[in-house]
C-alpha cells in the first residue's frame, strides 16, 4: 500500500472473489488478518480517530454533505467501496496522527459490493475505530423533483421510473438507517440549513453532557418529521386557533405563549415531560447516543407545538444541554 501524498489515496485493487482468502472468509477478513500486526503497533491512536459514513437515499445531499466535512477539516473520499474501508482504516492509523477525521460517502453506487459495509463496519467495531453513521433522506416527491430538476439517473432506475428506483433504494438502505447515529431529512432544506444542521451536530455538540439534541415543532396536517426520534402529540392542549384575537398570532408571541402555558393541562405536561428526559437523556448517552430529535407536534405546528418547543428548549438548556430550535412550519397557512 502507497503512503498518503497531497490529499491521493493509493490502494491496491481488490479481488472481490480474492484466489488468496480462506475457503468461506469475506474480502474484509482478509484485510483485517493482514492488517492485524500494524493495528496492533498503532493501537494507541485508533480510538483518537473517528469515521463518520455519509449515507442514504440519492438525491437526499450527500455531496453537499461531503463538502461541509471538507470545509470543517475532514478527509473526504466519496465512493469508496465498502470492501476497502478495512484496510483504508489500517491506513488512517499510520498516518502518525496526521489523519484523525474522515468521512466517507458509501452508498447504492457500490452496486453488489454494498452489501459489504456490514462486514466492514463489524471490523471498525473489533478493532476499536468510533465511527458514527449519517444517513440523509427525503420524501419520495422532493426526490422526484430534485431529479427531474438535474436531469440525472437514479442508479437504480435502470429500466423503471426514478419513483421505482428511490422506492428500491429505501428498502435496501433501511437495515442501514437503524443503525444511524443521525438522520436528517432534506426535504425542506436549504444548502445553508444542512450545513446549519452538520455543524451543529458533528463540531458544537459538548459531548460528556450528553446528546446534541434538535427540537422540531411541526403540524400534524404537514407530516410528522421523518428524522424525529421523539415525536411528542400535543393537540389535546386547547387551541388558540379557536381565540379571534390569537389566531393570526404565532407561537412565539407573548399572547400565545400566555395563553397555552396558563392551562393546568400544559403545566402538568411539561412536568412530566421533564422528569421523563432527565431519566432518557443520561440512558441514550450511556449508549453513546450522540444525537436526539425531538418533534412536537399539533395541528397547524404554529401555536402548541411551538410554546412548547420553546419551553422545552429553555429548560434543557438551563441544565447544560446544546439544544437547536427549528419551528417547520410556523409560517405555513393553516
Amino acid at each position: 500500500m502507497g503512503p498518503l501524498t497531497d490529499g491521493t489515496l493509493y490502494l491496491p485493487p481488490m479481488d472481490r472473489e480474492g484466489s488468496s482468502l480462506e475457503k468461506g472468509e469475506h474480502p474484509s477478513c482478509r484485510i483485517g488478518r493482514e492488517g492485524t500486526k500494524h493495528l496492533g503497533e498503532t493501537g494507541s491512536i485508533v480510538s483518537e480517530i473517528s469515521f463518520v459514513i455519509i449515507t442514504g437515499l440519492s438525491g437526499a445531499g450527500k455531496s453537499h454533505a461531503m463538502r461541509v466535512f471538507e470545509d470543517l477539516g475532514y478527509f473526504c473520499v466519496d465512493n469508496l467501496p465498502p470492501a476497502l474501508l478495512p484496510k483504508f482504516a489500517e491506513l488512517i492509523s499510520q498516518s502518525e496522527g496526521r489523519l484523525r477525521r474522515v468521512a466517507l460517502v458509501m452508498d447504492i453506487r457500490g452496486g453488489e459490493f454494498f452489501e459489504d459495509l456490514f462486514d466492514a463496519l463489524a471490523y471498525l467495531e473489533e478493532k476499536g475505530f468510533p465511527y458514527e453513521i449519517l444517513f440523509l433522506e427525503a420524501s419520495d416527491d422532493v426526490l422526484v423533483r430534485r431529479f427531474k430538476e438535474t436531469r440525472r439517473k437514479h442508479p437504480l432506475a435502470t429500466a423503471g421510473s426514478v419513483l421505482e428506483g428511490i422506492q428500491l433504494e429505501r428498502k435496501r438502505l433501511q437495515r442501514l438507517k437503524e443503525q444511524a447515529a443521525k438522520i436528517i431529512d432534506t426535504s425542506t432544506m436549504s444548502v445553508h440549513d444542512l450545513r446549519e444542521e452538520i455543524i451543529q451536530t458533528f463540531v458544537r455538540a459538548d459531548r460528556e453532557r450528553g446528546p446534541a439534541i434538535s427540537i422540531v415543532t411541526f403540524g400534524y396536517k404537514f407530516g410528522i418529521p421523518l428524522d424525529a426520534d421523539l415525536v411528542l402529540d400535543v393537540r389535546f392542549l386547547p387551541n388558540p386557533q379557536y381565540q379571534e384575537a390569537l389566531r393570526p398570532l404565532p407561537g412565539t408571541s407573548p399572547e400565545v405563549r400566555e395563553f397555552v402555558l396558563s392551562q393546568e393541562a400544559t403545566q402538568e405536561f411539561l412536568q412530566r415531560l421533564h422528569e421523563m428526559l432527565m431519566f432518557l437523556l443520561p440512558q441514550f448517552a450511556r449508549e453513546g447516543k450522540s444525537h436526539l430529535t425531538i418533534a412536537l407536534g399539533c395541528t397547524g405546528g404554529r401555536h402548541r407545538s411551538v410554546v412548547l418547543g420553546e419551553e422545552l428548549a429553555k429548560f434543557l438548556r438551563e441544565r447544560g444541554h446544546q439544544v437547536r430550535v427549528k419551528h417547520r412550519d410556523m409560517k405555513k397557512e393553516s
